[in-house]
């Protein structure tokens, strides 16, 4: 049987009789740390991490993504960024005093709400509301050249249609200062106008849903003025109500009086709320007073009772029937609507 030759390891010149040389393993061995990387981590357990890492990254970025989307994220964009004439503005008044409390206020605290915009694309976004607040920070802007006012913080808005935007600019003013009746009737022309709705009826029912009756009634009240006079009227916002509906009457009677009356303001513009007033009664005095008008005629409700509309809007019942009893009931009726 032949003999089997032992093999033994190979012997350095520099190492001492029967000592191993040295020999490393070519994967890392774990002591107090990887060996030769310090403190580290499992290559298997660092490629977890990194994977959970970026699905925790990915879940946050789709998540403001979408908080962004839906308008809960409050951007901060740049205000020449911002066009304020996207849409028709309802409010054509502003109040100087109030103006001047919201710059003050800007100017101490920073912008506390949010204006609201839509996306147009290219950087660009249109507002919906908010104007007031847009106009104040350009003035500050220009005034102070404070980088602060530089920006406006907005939510993004992605409304369904135009008729959506307006909407949304409608009930931001309602809630916060409210309108006149003749600035709703002017946005309800103007939506009209642009096709945004195909009737006033219909544009009275979507701007203002939550409106009762009689008030839609009160603002489409007010269309002929806006027909006949918009651009014409300086303060058209500090007609009152009896007033408006007196002037809605006298145009709707006699079609020469709008043109009339719209070339004596434009003529001689009033300086303030109430000389445009007093233009207005002057020119309207011919029309009380039944100047080439049929005097107003009654109309009969029953055998006892009859019904007579005056040009200022006041009515007057008379007859038989006009009892106590007949007046108590009558403003019972009218406490109950009002």
């Amino acid at each position: 049987m032949a003999k089997r030759k032992r093999l033994t390891p190979l012997q350095s010149d520099t190492a001492p009789f029967g000592a191993a040389p040295e020999t490393k393993s070519m994967f890392p061995t774990y002591r107090d740390g990887w060996e030769g990387a310090g403190p580290s981590r499992a290559p298997i357990a660092a490629v977890a991490g990194d994977a959970a890492t970026i699905a925790a990254l990915d879940e946050l970025a789709e998540t403001m993504a979408r908080a962004r989307a839906e308008g809960r994220m409050i951007l901060s964009l740049p205000l020449d960024a911002i066009e304020a004439g996207h849409l028709i503005r309802d409010r054509i008044a502003v109040d100087a005093a109030e103006m001047t409390t919201l710059r003050d206020s800007l100017l101490r605290r920073g912008q506390q709400t949010p204006i609201e915009v839509t996306d147009l694309g290219h950087g660009r976004y249109g507002l919906i509301s908010g104007w007031r607040r847009l106009q104040a920070l350009k003035m500050l802007r220009s005034e102070t050249g404070d980088g602060r006012f530089a920006t406006v913080q907005a939510l993004l808005r992605r409304p369904d249609d135009a008729a959506g935007a307006y909407l949304a600019m409608v009930e931001e003013n309602e809630i916060r200062v409210g309108l006149s009746h003749y600035e709703r009737a002017r946005i309800v022309e103007k939506v009209v106008g642009q096709g945004v709705y195909d009737s006033h009826k219909k544009a009275l029912q979507g701007l203002f849903h939550a409106a009762s009756r009689s008030k839609r009634s009160k603002i489409g009240s007010y269309l002929p003025i806006v027909a006949a006079l918009d651009g014409a009227l300086a303060f058209p916002e500090a007609l009152s109500e009896r007033g408006g509906l007196l002037l809605s009457k006298a145009l709707l009677d006699d079609p020469g009086f709008g043109p009339r009356l719209r070339d004596r303001l434009l003529a001689t513009p009033a300086p303030d709320a109430a000389a445009e007033q007093a233009v207005i009664l002057q020119a309207l005095k011919p029309a009380k007073e039944g100047t080439g008008l049929p005097p107003p005629a009654p109309v009969r409700i029953s055998g006892g009772l009859s019904l007579t509309e005056h040009a200022d809007g006041s009515l007057t019942l008379r007859g038989a029937a006009v009892t106590p009893d007949l007046r108590r009931d009558l403003c019972d009726w009218l406490a109950a609507r009002g």
